[in-house]
């Protein structure tokens, strides 16, 4: 179970940095093709102006955090919904980029469940203040 998760964890801080990085100084080649409603929610996002340097910050910080370990039960939770976001990308309006989704998620739910420890805290049917 330690080694999974040291890989996944490694794995899905990597991709995060990566793909983070790419956003600020653009050096994956990439031609989006998007079009209708992919394209919509895209140029709507970017319209917004804070929205995509928010995200690829975070993705960019939750990466390196993963990758050094430090705060990685923190940042598997704070990713997660990036995560989630990109599976439903990608399997909604893009299907052919599923893949991509499915690299993302597994390992995050994955760190979930490694983590569990940390979060079951946080499900307190009745917290006392």
């Amino acid at each position: 179970m330690k080694i999974a998760t040291t890989i996944l964890r490694i794995l899905l801080g990597f991709i995060y940095l990566v793909f983070g990085l790419d956003y600020f100084l653009h050096f994956i080649p990439y031609q989006p093709m998007h079009t209708g409603r992919v394209e919509a929610f895209k140029e709507g996002l970017k319209g917004v102006g804070y929205f995509y340097p928010m995200i690829k910050s975070i993705q960019i910080a939750g990466g390196i955090s993963l990758l050094i370990n430090r705060y990685a039960a923190f940042s598997a939770v704070a990713l997660f919904p990036i995560s989630l976001n990109v599976l439903l990308f990608h399997t909604i309006l893009v299907p052919s980029g599923w893949l991509m989704g499915v690299f993302l998620i597994v390992p995050n739910v994955f760190l979930g469940f490694a983590y569990w420890k940390y979060y079951k805290p946080m499900f307190v049917k009745k917290p006392v203040v």
